[in-house]
């Protein structure tokens, strides 16, 4: 992940974001667990999603049932009011809680999201990051993972906390099962 700014007038400022084709690094991880795949991209053995480096987030606890996501101060992600834009929160939060579904489930299989409830505890800005989003699992079902996490900020104040349903992709839960029984 790269990311670059510029400030070529008065006020206004660029920002230059590089990633790796999603299609390429999914080839990479072909045969690997979740666990596997979430400690590699926190290693940096395997590229970061492109909506992590666009947004500037990066893996930094990738543990059975738990990731974490860390972001430093961005000015491009804040509001009219100065602030981080509740999007980043939730983005990093789905992408936090996903990965912990990801890391309990066999090779093959990955999650995409069902819902997440989003509820905001306090608005964040530059002198409270790092911010970091973590997820961590609470249930898995047959078909569906039901996973929390949080933000907090610097200081360990409470920003969003979030639920979310996750449906699970690929090999099921009990067809993994059986075949560990049979």
């Amino acid at each position: 992940m790269r990311t670059e700014y510029e400030t070529p007038g008065e006020g206004k400022r660029e920002r230059t974001v590089s990633w790796h084709d999603p299609l390429h690094a999914a080839s990479l991880g072909n045969g690997l667990s979740g666990l596997e795949m979430m400690r590699g991209i926190r290693d940096g053995t395997l590229p970061a999603p492109p909506m992590a480096c666009l947004i500037g987030f990066r893996c930094v606890t990738a543990e059975p049932g738990e990731v974490a996501m860390s972001l430093d101060y961005d000015p491009s992600l804040e509001n009219l009011m100065g602030m981080a834009h509740g999007g980043v929160a939730a983005t990093m939060l789905d992408t936090a809680m996903g990965g912990a579904a990801s890391t309990i489930l066999p090779t093959g299989s990955g999650v995409v999201t069902l819902d997440l409830t989003i509820t905001y505890m306090r608005p964040t800005t530059a002198r409270q990051t790092p911010v970091v989003a973590t997820g961590r699992v609470i249930n898995l079902g047959r078909r569906t993972v039901y996973v929390g996490g949080d933000v907090r900020s610097r200081d360990g104040g409470l920003v969003a906390h979030a639920v979310g349903n996750f449906s699970i992709v690929g090999p099921s839960i009990q067809a993994s099962a059986s075949k560990t029984q049979g």
